[in-house]
């Protein structure tokens, strides 16, 4: 009866929580009434009510407050505060006390941007994403982390309020950024077509460094950094940069990172990038001069497997001055 009267009073107060869903039977998600929650996002929601045992719990992932149901009402509306109270405990004998809110704050996996996209695993095989994603050779095991966003200056505006300009709006591929911990800190669109700019990067979090695949990456072996995050999947413990800057910020040690740029001898800032790396002492592969494709995923649409290109790689990895000396060469062809 409790838990009824309970769910009952949550479904009177859920037109005044801002973003409120029902989540399952028990656990309510919504913007914080206490912080606003997010001044960043206005999709992030990080306010819970949850179940403990029979009792109703309010928790903000935000600002850290928490408080049980009836004090929870009692801050929204002292009136349905004395109502609630009227009807949760009018059949408790006289003497029995309030239950003692005391509780350990369960801990719920914050809303992102993604829970309102549908990811490429879950489209028909004959959706154009679906497609696309397909048509470019990638793992299926990273279906279930590539997303399809069919209005995706509406997504980014949404974030960023002003961010997308442009008064036609677009599908785009969605690639999700983690951070170590598994919790996405930034996202990428992708286009589809010849929309500019075709990758665009938001962050979620300013504080991060846009760097894809920290979530899967073992910092312990070897790490591999490529430029994007499609031609990361098809290489072992490897990351990608969502921007120009791929130096990477974690403290290992140099010569466990080896940097992998695109097959552009003539583009003069990938170049310039390429002697930064050496002068940090990373690990630098650079390309034969009879390989014609651009980047890894061309490389596999040409037929090149993932052990092929492995062998490439391996063999063209160069440090100090023996890098220094095949990337003067390189730079001539």
């Amino acid at each position: 009866m409790s838990s009824y009267i309970d769910l009952k009073f949550i479904s009177n107060l859920k037109s005044r929580l801002s973003h409120f869903r029902q989540k399952n039977d028990y656990l309510f998600n919504f913007r914080c009434p206490h912080c606003g929650d997010s001044k960043k996002s206005k999709l992030k929601t990080r306010a819970y009510l949850y179940r403990v045992k029979n009792d109703m719990f309010f928790k903000c992932h935000n600002c850290g407050e928490g408080q049980n149901l009836a004090n929870f009402i009692k801050f929204l509306d002292p009136k349905l505060y004395s109502k609630y109270l009227l009807e949760r405990y009018k059949k408790s004998a006289p003497a029995t006390p309030m239950p003692k809110f005391d509780f350990t704050p369960v801990k719920f996996k914050d809303q992102t941007i993604l829970d309102d996209l549908k990811s490429i695993s879950q489209l028909d095989d004959k959706h154009p994403a679906k497609q696309y994603v397909l048509n470019r050779k990638i793992p299926v095991e990273f279906f279930k982390k590539l997303y399809f966003c069919d209005k995706f200056g509406q997504l980014v505006n949404q974030v960023k309020p002003n961010t997308y300009k442009s008064t036609k709006d677009h599908p785009r591929l969605i690639i999700p950024f983690y951070d170590t911990a598994g919790k996405a800190f930034a996202f990428q669109g992708r286009a589809f077509g010849k929309e500019q700019p075709k990758y665009l990067t938001v962050k979620l979090d300013e504080d991060k460094q846009k760097i894809y695949g920290l979530e899967r990456v073992n910092f312990q072996r070897q790490v591999y950094i490529v430029e994007g995050p499609i031609d990361s999947l098809f290489i072992d413990n490897c990351l990608a940069a969502g921007g120009a800057d791929l130096i990477l910020k974690n403290k290992i040690p140099n010569e466990q990172i080896t940097y992998i740029y695109d097959n552009e001898p003539r583009n003069k800032e990938i170049i310039k990038r390429m002697y930064d790396v050496i002068e940090k002492d990373y690990n630098l592969v650079v390309w034969p001069s009879d390989l014609r494709h651009k980047d890894i995923n061309d490389m596999i649409l040409a037929g090149l497997t993932k052990l092929q290109i492995s062998d490439i790689i391996s063999t063209n990895t160069y440090s100090k001055l023996s890098a220094l000396t095949k990337l003067n060469d390189y730079k001539k062809i």
